[in-house]
């Protein structure tokens, strides 16, 4: 039988600069894998992470 999920999620970090600025360094968006706690963390994750395309550190929020 197969065991149920857990409470840890796997997500997707984006840029948030990077989606709406066209004028950056080199072309693309910064992604970011990680896990969170579903029962400790309910809302969307935002974390300041180092973008490479945008050669700095930005915010990086939760996506589907």
């Amino acid at each position: 039988m197969a065991k149920n999920k857990g409470v840890r999620l796997v997500i997707t970090l984006e840029c948030t600069e990077c989606r709406s600025n066209s004028a950056k360094r080199s072309p693309g968006v910064s992604r970011y894998t990680t896990e969170k706690n579903r029962r400790n963390t309910t809302e969307r994750l935002e974390i300041k992470k180092f973008c490479p395309h945008c050669n700095k550190s930005a915010i990086h929020k939760e996506i589907k």
